[in-house]
């Protein structure tokens, strides 16, 4: 039999779904998991024509597998993974080829690569966005690791990868080591955000206005038309029209507001504190993923707290029109945080990442795809050097003609009771950023009084301390 191109270990519903996508750009597929009904379910559902081949023990799978062999890895990210590789390591030879597409912690893909640097063994940390539609019919890709796996990798990636309207696949080297990962890592963290800037939007209106989840879903199939086309705004459109089977009602009512998390936004958050960038938003949505779990304390204390009881007065028409403009805006601003989060840890960790090819890649294939992230590559592609996003000319336009509904807005949901975490940090990263003096002098000065931390003066060089009492 002839060896395949590439293995995949792990079919669950995504390792399964890019198995079927290799397969379908002409690739011979070894496949193995750990429990073998998943295997041969697969190959129960497959035409006999297709060229996958099933095994039952990683010998068998690996000795199937052409050389340099090619395994890509779908397990669950942490201890599987070093147990998967450590299974593995000694069937393997110099050259071969690890790829781990799970959502790794980027440190532990930092770790693994240095643990087989000496072994010869090519290891890739792999980031994939898309979901299991984008994986079966193509996501977007981001690895990282040894650019010579990537050389060998890069032909049957662009085949299966998602393609932008101009026919470009949204893959592309990434960077060394733990780069790959650390991408996807705060693509999600930016997809924290657009979720959370989304769902205040859909509260402001369903409570300001009284709107169905079905009078919604037509407003936001609107926007997917306009400046805020994309993958999270039209799906938006089409989770609020769903009608929940048992009782008639939306779904969407019927679902229990808990949102939850796997870790990926907290991550990035985290991450960012260490390298000194500031993404207000992204931690925004993470807190309010977290204040969502507190759901027994909420129906408590939304009995005990009081607010403000007031209805909203205004033109209907008028709020909508703001409030497409302030989660636009808000959205812009928030994408400018995660791509300043990776100029910073670039430079920190040595990754030597291209911002305009990141935003090229995330055009199509991947949860966070839209409209905006043509004028985020045009934008970087033009200044490469770019420090920050909302500094480039389509992105200072659009938020001097879009700011004053951004703060519209907040005040609407702060005047009723409504929480605008994201918007509200948004905004104010916006006015810190185009503060020409912020009040950290005083904070300065108040370190120095009680710790001795001194500090310099706008008038002269030199660092200085005073005695204050």
């Amino acid at each position: 039999m002839k060896k395949a191109d590439i293995g995949v270990i792990g079919l669950g519903v995504m390792g399964h779904n890019l198995a079927l996508n290799f397969e379908r750009h002409g690739y011979r597929v070894a496949l193995y998991n750990r429990t073998a009904e998943k295997t041969r379910s697969l190959l129960a559902s497959a035409k006999p024509d297709q060229q996958l081949i099933g095994t039952y023990s990683l010998e068998e799978f690996c000795a199937h597998l052409e050389r340099p062999r090619r395994i890509l890895l779908m397990v669950q990210a942490g201890k599987p993974v070093d147990d998967m590789i450590s299974a593995l390591q000694p069937l393997l030879e110099p050259g071969d080829i690890l790829i781990d597409g799970g959502n790794s912690y980027f440190l532990d893909t930092e770790r693994r690569h240095e643990t087989l640097k000496d072994t010869g063994i090519l290891y890739v940390g792999m980031g994939i966005s898309g979901g299991e539609e984008g994986a079966l019919w193509g996501p977007s890709l981001m690895p990282g690791g040894p650019y010579q796996a990537w050389e060998n990798l890069a032909p049957m990636l662009r085949d299966i990868a998602a393609k932008a309207e101009d026919g470009e696949p949204c893959v592309d080297y990434i960077g060394p080591r733990g780069a790959g990962h650390y991408v996807k890592m705060v693509h999600n963290g930016i997809e924290y955000a657009d979720m959370q800037l989304i769902a205040e939007t859909y509260h402001l209106l369903k409570n300001a206005l009284g709107l169905s989840a079905y009078q919604l879903a037509d407003i936001f199939e609107k926007w997917n038309q306009s400046e805020l086309q994309s993958y999270l705004i039209q799906i938006t459109a089409e989770v609020l029209r769903k009608r929940d089977d048992e009782t008639g009602h939306p779904l969407v009512d019927m679902i229990l507001d808990e949102a939850q998390q796997k870790g990926t936004g907290k991550w990035t958050s985290q991450n960012a504190l260490d390298v000194g960038a500031a993404v207000p938003t992204i931690s925004a949505a993470v807190d309010m993923r977290i204040l969502s779990a507190f759901k027994h304390e909420r129906v408590q204390a939304s009995r005990i707290l009081s607010g403000p009881t007031k209805a909203y007065q205004g033109d209907p028409a008028n709020l909508i029109n703001l409030t497409q403009q302030a989660l636009y805006a808000s959205k812009m601003i928030a994408y400018a945080q995660g791509m300043g989060l990776l100029r910073q840890a670039s430079l920190e960790y040595g990754y030597d990442l291209k911002l305009d090819r990141l935003a090229a890649i995330w055009r199509a294939g991947c949860i966070i795809r839209a409209r905006l992230l043509g004028d985020i590559t045009a934008a970087y592609q033009s200044d490469p050097g770019l420090v920050n996003l909302l500094l480039a000319p389509a992105f200072r336009d659009t938020l001097a003609s879009h700011h004053q509904a951004l703060r519209e807005v907040i005040k609407i949901g702060i005047d009723l009771g409504i929480p605008m975490m994201g918007m509200s940090t948004a905004l104010a990263y916006y006015d810190a950023y185009r503060s020409e003096r912020l009040p950290a002098n005083l904070i300065q000065a108040q370190r120095d009084y009680f710790g001795a931390h001194t500090y310099r003066r706008i008038d002269r060089d030199g660092i200085f301390h005073t005695e204050w009492t």
